[in-house]
């Protein structure tokens, strides 16, 4: 199931920030004016501390809650609770408790998750942070947060809201109820089950699983392998329910709205009579009548069975409400995600002159001006400062770096021989810091993006700039030459895009020449024998799809392995680049088929086959039947008394171990090519039978783990909770900056990938963290000992996540370290 907005909607709403006033702070009483709502705001220490009640509550609460007003409607996908800490004073806080929500503060709506369960654990203690995901995520105005007890207790709480804003402002739709699909193996129920409002023969009056921002799966039988029920993200209608040949869906909205676009995500599934509609008829309403003139439209016919969103133009409609007809062009129609975009109308407003009863007075005319100039005259100074701050800013990053530029500098070891080497000089390579390439954009904690100036001035090791130094304007990286041994700086790295957007390895320059040189040894395959099976992600230049290769052994040479027969087709995935992509993509497509060629070693996947005669450009490469390394794990247990009652597949310790010395074999191999990874993940590695694992590089393409990636605004998509501290801040990617990520990974594995890294901080928090390494001040957060990890297999991680880079061990070092626990 993919997230549609989720991922990128979990801004903080400002009960921390500020953002959200006093007066829309309320609750339903108040143990002192200390304790009042406005006190309730997450991470703050004013008043007494929290939000308290004014009595223990009991058991069965159902009349103290603390009320935020958004003041309109919001996307609220997280929550996050405090107790009442107080500086060690307080001890009170809510264990467990509920939520409701209400869009227009009359009609209130108990939340509950995707199992129809409403109570949240809360915290445990009264100063830790607790988030939590809302699964699914409401579409309110007005959210209750009701602390829940077993016992009488007193309570008291902090709490923050995530989210943004619903620029949809879609308040309900009506549509008919879902309907059951029977399948060979088991029904798939199409129901909404998530629906807020009233259900009879429709749905009536509410939001649901069209609105919660979750796509559904190419495959809709295949829900059951995220725990829930086949068809569970879908709602769907069979034809022959349906005299008139189409479904009727009804759109209300909070005002009268100028409507462009609807996009109305579809099931394209053939094999089971499913299809996308092949035509929509839809009326609007401004005032109390429906317009007499519908609008119509057909999408374009697409044999490919993948599930996909549907643009329909909405001509730029006024309405406050929307009535569409659906047409079935098969026995089945699908939709799991309907989203509007539109803008609200401005009002006119007459001119003076209009109304011969209105007169100009000059005097106010002449005082609007002075307002106006002055005002403009603020507007330029503002500008003014703003741009003094942002050189101001680059100044010190460049001093900083300056400072650092010895630890810190990235480097990549170029082996004597992959290519010449004059040792008998003493070569330097002077690089501009604004020609590097690094793939993820530079995040300096002076960014700001992140905190101001005067904030971290104040955090910042002090440091001043000698006489004889260079202006920080004129600021340089210099190669560093140790042993004998010539270290490459950032800027002497290429980086591949990928067709989904994501880069491939970072390689060196000078090794990328000699790779990349030679002819490409793979052949090209047949596209009619390649048989579509699922879409694993998408992107800006392409997509990877899950597909079966019939007679691949015949392309193969001896130097790979198929353990099935020569009639049966073989599982790969195929990187496929659209037609439409640029030049540059093209050219990077072409240079990613050269360098993934060479890439052989049985813990890395390899490039099979390729389909370059013609467009869309393909590569071919191994996949696993067993799939990704976190799903694989994630639906394991540990072996022991626990599994043996849930009657749950184990995996035994002995082949977690085995399963990490083989990424640390792989990772070895790279690392001896000079190649950077920089995304590796317990989700980049694929499993094979008898628990083989191959690394590979599709995770920041799938939707799947779109939570796992940090969006800065309108730039970089970052791995934050695997990448090293120096790769945040400094935008340095080396193979020590692996490293780091090789001992999340393994964490990863030793928590059957159960939690995601540093799940009890935020995104801000995590990266604040990093903060605290660049300062090593010892108060750095390290990932905590998994239950099941002995502590030799801890003491490798935290050597992995040595502050300094030349301290973390090799992947030589660890691969051996591996083999050594293995009993």
């Amino acid at each position: 199931m993919a997230l549609l907005s989720g991922c990128v909607c979990r801004y903080p709403l400002g009960m921390s920030g500020g953002q959200i006033q006093d007066e829309d702070i309320s609750a339903s009483s108040q143990w002192s004016e200390s304790t009042a709502a406005r006190y309730g705001r997450l991470d703050f220490e004013e008043g007494d501390g929290a939000w308290c009640p004014e009595i223990p509550v009991e058991p069965d609460n159902v009349k103290e809650f603390l009320q935020i007003d958004l003041r309109s409607l919001h996307f609220i996908t997280l929550v996050g609770t405090q107790g009442r800490h107080a500086g060690g004073i307080g001890n009170e806080f809510a264990q467990m408790y509920k939520i409701k929500y209400s869009r227009d503060g009359s009609r209130w709506i108990s939340w509950r998750n995707r199992q129809g369960k409403q109570v949240i654990e809360g915290n445990r203690n009264a100063y830790d942070i607790v988030l939590k995901d809302l699964e699914p995520p409401i579409i309110a105005r007005f959210v209750r947060f009701m602390p829940v007890t077993d016992h009488s207790m007193n309570v008291c709480m902090r709490v923050e809201l995530y989210g943004c804003e619903w620029l949809d402002g879609l308040v309900s739709y009506n549509a008919p109820v879902g309907e059951q699909m029977n399948l060979p193996a088991y029904p798939a129920y199409l129901n909404d089950s998530v629906y807020d409002g009233a259900v009879i023969y429709r749905y009536v009056c509410g939001l649901g699983q069209l609105t919660d921002g979750m796509c559904g799966l190419d495959d809709f039988t295949l829900s059951h392998l995220y725990n829930v029920w086949p068809g569970y993200d879908y709602v769907g209608w069979k034809n022959e329910s349906f005299p008139t040949g189409f479904v009727e869906i009804m759109f209300e909205f909070d005002r009268i709205r100028n409507f462009t676009t609807m996009k109305v995500h579809c099931n394209n599934m053939y094999s089971s009579h499913v299809k996308i509609f092949h035509q929509v008829v839809c009326y609007f309403r401004s005032d109390s009548d429906w317009e007499t003139t519908p609008l119509s439209f057909s999408p374009v016919v697409d044999e490919t069975p993948s599930a996909r969103f549907i643009t329909v133009s909405l001509a730029n409609h006024m309405a406050s409400a929307i009535k569409c007809q659906f047409y079935f062009a098969d026995a089945w129609m699908l939709f799991s995600e309907i989203t509007f975009q539109s803008g609200i109308p401005s009002l006119p407003v007459p001119f003076p002159e209009d109304d011969p009863t209105h007169k100009v007075d000059d005097s106010n005319t002449r005082i609007l001006i002075g307002c106006l100039v002055a005002i403009i005259f603020i507007l330029v100074g503002i500008i003014v400062i703003i741009l003094w701050r942002q050189v101001w800013q680059k100044m010190l990053e460049k001093a900083s770096r300056r400072m650092l530029d010895d630890e810190l500098t990235a480097s990549l070891s170029i082996q004597s021989e992959t290519f010449a080497y004059n040792h008998n000089h003493n070569q330097s390579s002077t690089i501009s810091e604004q020609e590097s390439n690094t793939a993820y954009e530079h995040i300096f904690p002076l960014g700001p993006d992140y905190q101001e100036p005067s904030r971290l001035i104040c955090k910042l090791p002090e440091f001043s700039q000698s006489s004889d130094e260079p202006a920080a304007s004129k600021s340089t990286t210099t190669t560093v030459v140790q042993d004998g041994v010539p270290h490459y700086a950032e800027a002497d790295i290429v980086n591949l895009q990928g067709v989904t957007g994501s880069n491939t390895y970072a390689i060196p320059a000078v090794t990328m020449d000699l790779l990349s040189g030679k002819d490409v040894a793979v052949e090209e395959f047949p596209r009619k024998l390649l048989t579509f099976k699922e879409k694993l992600g998408e992107g800006q230049f392409g997509e990877v799809h899950l597909c079966e290769a019939e007679g691949m052994q015949e392309f193969m040479n001896n130097e790979f392995f198929f353990d099935i027969s020569e009639d049966q087709p073989v599982l790969v995935a195929v990187k496929m680049l659209r037609s439409d992509a640029n030049k540059n993509a093209r050219n990077d497509f072409l240079k990613e088929i050269k360098i993934m060629s060479r890439l052989k070693d049985p813990n890395i996947i390899r490039l099979l086959a390729v389909c370059i005669y013609s467009d869309p450009l393909c590569m071919i490469t191994e996949y696993m039947e067993n799939g990704d390394l976190n799903q694989f794990l994630s639906r394991h247990e540990p072996e022991g008394h626990l599994a043996l009652l849930s009657n749950a597949p184990t995996v035994s310790f002995n082949n977690l171990c085995y399963m990490a010395t083989q990424i640390a074999s792989g990772m070895k191999y790279l690392s001896s090519l000079n190649f950077v990874h920089r995304d590796l993940a317990t989700r980049n590695c694929l499993v094979g039978k008898n628990y083989t694992i191959k690394i590979a590089d599709f995770g920041m393409s799938r939707n799947l783990y779109s939570g796992d990636y940090y969006r800065i605004q309108g730039r970089a998509v970052l791995p934050i909770r695997w990448m090293s501290w120096e790769s945040i801040l400094l935008g340095k990617f080396t193979t020590a900056s692996d490293v780091w990520a090789f001992g999340v990974t393994l964490w990863e594995i030793l928590n059957f990938c159960k939690e995601q890294p540093y799940s009890q901080l935020t995104d801000e928090q995590v990266i604040e963290n990093t903060g605290e390494f660049f300062r090593d001040q010892k108060r750095q957060i390290y990932l905590p000992q998994p239950v099941l990890c002995p502590d030799s297999l801890y003491k490798i991680m935290l050597s992995c996540w040595r502050r300094n880079t030349k301290e973390r061990p090799s992947f030589q070092e660890i691969h051996r370290a591996l083999l050594d626990i293995q009993p």
